[in-house]
Formats: structure tokens, sequence, C-alpha cells
């Protein structure tokens, strides 16, 4: 199994101040600037999102109501090549989009993390997204994806849930956990960390892995709980409250903590595919 040991998720750009170096993991923040419009979807019927040209762009925002696409390819300078995202439908809370890439390089490091974003990602960029909520208020946390991925490399598809200790973080405020829900991983793909349990959430069993991010000098930054599906699955539907329930009762996550986004995409190491969701919302509340 592969495991990753560089930064899948960045420091924040700030101004004269550098990334991190890709020796490390953590989630890259989208460029900053302005708050994109927002987007609704009109009446009952799904409907699909006015035909547009995929993004290609590094860090490309793409609005779908509460969430946004990030074509984030935060790990693009160990390799080469390319990724785009293309938002397909919106039916109130429930989008679909797609990703396709081809990526060459080191064979353990990902590339990209194309993502369905809820709430904080080194800022804000959507409204009323039901976030950053307390984990003390066991507030229900629903989500279903379904989605198809065709890949002939390394790459794994995954939720990403932030988690920090202040109420209302914004760019400048790194977290203190992260927790990754891995639905299928391809090619050798793994996560972070060594293996500590197998556990049964939501109704599936996992293996759940911890990891350690550290900065440059090696100071501890924040923990990685991965719980990695045991067989793979690719329809999901499940209260993520679950999982960051399952941390605090395992003495892992505090409940004075605040989980502070939600994301949902493909984490791509190297080689060609293509991920399409065809159904994908997260609620609070």
């Amino acid at each position: 199994m592969h495991t990753n040991r560089h930064l899948r998720h960045p420091l924040p750009l700030r101004a004269g101040i550098a990334t991190a170096a890709l020796a490390l993991t953590a989630g890259l923040g989208g460029c900053a600037g302005p708050t994109p419009a927002q987007t609704t979807a009109a009446g009952s019927a799904a409907e699909a999102v006015e035909a547009a040209e995929p993004r290609c762009e590094a860090f490309a925002e793409i609005p779908l109501g509460r969430y946004w696409i990030n074509n984030n390819l935060w790990g693009r300078d160990a390799g080469s090549g390319t990724q785009c995202v293309e938002e397909l439908s919106q039916d109130g809370e429930t989008v679909g989009w797609r990703t396709d890439w081809d990526w060459t390089g080191e064979p353990y490091q990902v590339k990209s993390y194309a993502s369905a974003v809820l709430g904080w990602h080194w800022g804000w960029k959507a409204q009323d997204t039901g976030l950053p909520v307390a984990l003390s208020q066991d507030t229900p946390v629903p989500s279903r994806w379904d989605y198809e991925v065709d890949t002939d490399g390394t790459a794994a598809v995954n939720y990403d849930l932030w988690l920090h200790d202040v109420a209302e973080p914004d760019w400048e405020d790194d977290p203190a956990d992260e927790v990754m829900i891995w639905l299928s991983s391809h090619g050798g793909a793994g996560p972070i960390g060594e293996r500590v349990d197998t556990v049964r959430v939501a109704g599936q069993d996992w293996h759940l892995h911890r990891g350690e991010i550290l900065d440059e000098s090696g100071n501890h930054m924040w923990w990685v709980h991965s719980f990695v599906h045991t067989e793979g699955t690719t329809s999901f539907e499940a209260d993520l409250a679950d999982f960051t329930g399952t941390l605090v009762e395992r003495g892992d996550l505090r409940e004075e903590q605040y989980l502070s986004s939600v994301q949902a995409g493909v984490e791509v190491f190297q080689g060609t595919g293509e991920l399409t969701t065809s159904a994908y919302s997260t609620t609070v509340g």
C-alpha cells in the first residue's frame, strides 16, 4: 500500500510566505479572491447546469449553491499533466460534477484533490453552509455520494473533514485535526499513518489509520484520522457525525472542537482517469 507522506492539503497562500515543502502533507488553500456569486436551483425538479466549458486552470472555482468545486492542483509541481473540473447538475442540495486528469511524475505523491467544498478551506467562499458546528452539539451531518471512477493509475476517492479548536476559523487558522473517509482506492493508494484498528461505523467496516502532519521544522501541526472502507464502494450514504463521534469516543477528538468543513473529491497520484459524481449532497442539522 502506498503511504501518502506529502502535503495533501496546503498551508494557505499568504503574502510573503511560501507554501510548505512537498515532503509534508496538508491541503492547498485556494487562491485568495472575492467570494464568487452563488447559484441556486429553481423549482423542485433536477435541472442541468447551463452548459459551460470545463475549467482546467489550477485552483479554478465553480460555485454550486452552498458548495464550490475546487480544481485543487496543489501538488502539480511534483509531476506534469492536466486536470479539469466541470459542473453537471443541481437540484436543491444535490449536485453533480466531474473531473478528468492526466498526471505523470512521483508515484507516491498526490498531484491534485479536485473536490466539492462545503464550508471552510483556508477561508470561506460560500454562505449559509451550516458550518462550523461544535461536536458537543451532536448535530447530524447526513451525506450521500454516488459516483463512478475510471483510472489506470493511482488515486483515491474520499471525504476530507476539517476540525478546528476555534469557533470561527478564517484563512490564518490551521486546523487541529483532519478526518478522511476513503470510499475507494486504486493502484495501491493509501492514507498517511499506520493502521490502528478496524471499526464499524455507519453499518460498514473501516480500517482506521492515524498519521501526523509536521511542518518543515518537524513540529506538530495536526493529526489525520483516516477511515478506509474495507471493500470499497461507489454509493455511500451515512451521517458523517458518526465518524467524528467514533473518534470522540476513542479519545482522538474532543467534544469542544468544531467541524468546519466537509470536502468530497479524488486524490490523484499519477495516471489518467475520470471521476463522475451523479449525486452528491451534505447537509448540517
